[in-house]
């Protein structure tokens, strides 16, 4: 019995009459004279092995880079894989040392084998390398599609939202699954490379901010924190920092929720650079699962 001669009828048979199947030749008896070495020589299989072998040393480098015995929480940035590239002395996969060619390399990339990643993801929180798992840039099918497989379920999946991005069908399809949703570019990220002052210059949410005394970073984050999910946001500015702070002590109106609720939605990290005929996505459609403009 082994990945290529799977014994699927009997093991069912077996087991539905309380008979435990023993295997053995599970790597293919190489060197027998009934044997071969087709198992351990499946492309398929070599492809799974470097993909678990992968996720496990890298948790460890990372928590030894960070100095920390663990991580309280491991994501799957993206939905899709890249071959590990070199600059100078440096390996990286992905990310180069140059920020400005960080799109460079669509050509490396392939789709992820979620299956196995995910598996070796389980693997590093029962070692402990990681307290929690989850995700990241998720659509509600490819969340679907872990949990398909998921012994251990992600507990966040990390997403742009924001007034102008609100991701009411993921919000609800996570919080459903148990799954926290935590909001990135709550303000619409201006200054970097996917962001916008789209989300800043709102003239609705200026409204509202003047109306209650407040900064429209401050209505957006109240509104973040009033929809339940966790939220990223960060400054450089002591008062800003401060100010981020100050939005405990107030709430929305109803009123204010429907015309928040009402604004157009479309995202501002689209990720057009992601799509490419040379990788695993070929257009946004595919990239998103719909799930990349108007709601």
């Amino acid at each position: 019995m082994s990945p290529l001669w799977q014994q699927k009828k009997q093991k069912e048979f077996c087991l539905g009459n309380g008979i435990l199947l023993s295997a053995y030749s599970p790597l293919g008896a190489v060197g027998t004279i009934w044997g071969s070495n087709r198992a351990m020589e499946c492309e398929v299989l070599k492809e799974i092995a470097k993909l678990k072998g992968k996720t496990v040393p890298q948790v460890r480098t990372n928590k030894g880079n960070l100095k920390l015995d663990y991580l309280d929480l491991y994501l799957i940035h993206w939905h899709m894989s890249f071959k590990k590239r070199s600059e100078g002395d440096k390996e990286y996969v992905f990310l180069p040392m140059d920020l400005s060619s960080v799109w460079a390399a669509m050509e490396d990339s392939y789709p992820m084998d979620l299956s196995s990643v995910w598996a070796a993801m389980e693997d590093c929180q029962r070692l402990g390398l990681t307290k929690s798992v989850g995700l990241s840039n998720f659509t509600c099918k490819k969340v679907a599609d872990i949990l398909s497989i998921a012994k251990i379920p992600p507990v966040v999946n990390q997403v742009e939202m924001n007034p102008l991005w609100q991701q009411k069908n993921l919000k609800e399809f996570c919080h459903g699954n148990g799954i926290l949703l935590s909001a990135y570019s709550p303000l619409g990220a201006a200054g970097t490379t996917w962001g916008s002052n789209r989300v800043m210059d709102c003239e609705l949410l200026k409204e509202i901010a003047n109306l209650k005394g407040k900064t429209v970073a401050q209505v957006c984050l109240r509104w973040a924190y009033e929809q339940g999910v966790s939220v990223i946001v960060k400054s450089f500015n002591a008062e800003r920092m401060k100010q981020n702070l100050e939005i405990f002590d107030w709430s929305l109106s109803e009123d204010e929720l429907k015309m928040i609720h009402q604004i157009p939605q479309r995202r501002c990290c689209r990720a057009e650079k992601f799509v490419s005929e040379d990788g695993p996505f070929k257009t946004l459609e595919e990239l998103w699962d719909g799930e990349f403009d108007l709601q």
